[in-house]
């Protein structure tokens, strides 16, 4: 399928304000109107001149991405950033790929992408490091198992924590396992892909993942269950991260709140992400 187009926002009005002491009578203070970014593409540092590379990680999962394929425009997040791309007047040709594992990503230094979509959830220490557009999406962290499990009978946090759980290296899936399991050790894994093996082979009991890629999972193996959602601490939000003080980044966040505005981003959640299907929140 065809990556989604979408218009471009309009050019920025002047606003002129004119000080009412200057017609004889008192000032009333005004309220301070900022005008758009100036984001047009020709105006815009990349890595090459008029083309925006993304990156994403190494394999890039459903339904974030379909057939670990980001340039089809398939899956919420190759949606998103061509959403993004289009607000920022790239076309679909004008659009590059890169793959980084999403450790590398995250580690400080210059970056072989532009912006990348990598489930990324915006933290105060990632920060320090790199940029984060606002969010473009809520998260909640869910914990799948098998039937033949131990875990698949729990109901709580508290049943989860003899159990060995597992996760993806350097996520926010891997520190909400390691609150569950206090101190309990959790198994880590380089990708997504060989944790869900892992739960397969029974070398883990439970996987912990954000929801949507929990409902893939519970899609994609036999007997796979969700045990439930993991209750939230603060609001956890994924957003576009790009490099530390990156001249993007406001333009970036500019393209995404025009795209909530217009009610894009529920449109492609409810295309990509919703199934109907609404874990149980674990005690």
């Amino acid at each position: 399928m065809a990556p989604m187009r979408f218009g471009r926002a309009g050019a920025a009005v002047p606003v002129m304000v004119v000080l009412s002491a200057l017609l004889g009578c008192s000032a009333t203070p005004a309220a301070t109107v900022v005008p758009p970014l100036n984001c047009a593409k020709g105006d815009l540092t990349t890595l090459y001149k008029g083309i925006l590379t993304f990156g994403t990680d190494q394999p890039a999962y459903p339904p974030w991405y379909i057939g670990d394929n980001p340039a089809n425009g398939e899956g919420f997040e190759s949606a998103v950033a061509y959403a993004v791309a289009d607000k920022l007047g790239y076309a679909t040709d004008e659009v590059r790929w890169v793959r980084v594992p999403f450790n590398t990503a995250m580690a400080a230094g210059p970056k072989p992408f532009d912006a990348n979509l990598s489930e990324f959830s915006i933290t105060e220490q990632r920060s320090e490091l790199v940029d984060f557009s606002t969010p473009y999406y809520d998260v909640s962290q869910a914990v799948v198992t098998t039937l033949s499990s131990r875990a698949a009978k729990a109901t709580s946090l508290a049943d989860l924590r003899s159990v060995t759980l597992g996760a993806q290296v350097g996520t926010t899936s891997s520190t909400a396992a390691r609150e569950i399991g206090g101190h309990t050790p959790i198994e880590l894994y380089n990708t997504n892909i060989d944790a869900k093996m892992a739960l397969s082979s029974g070398q883990i009991d439970a996987l912990v993942l954000d929801l949507p890629t929990a409902v893939s999972v519970q899609g994609e193996l036999d007997s796979a269950v969700i045990v439930g959602r993991i209750p939230p601490g603060a609001v956890e939000q994924f957003g576009i991260m790009a490099d530390k003080d990156s001249q993007l980044t406001p333009c970036l966040s500019q393209a995404v709140d025009e795209l909530r505005a217009e009610g894009m981003l529920d449109a492609l959640e409810a295309r990509w992400l919703a199934d109907g299907t609404v874990p149980p929140m674990l005690d």
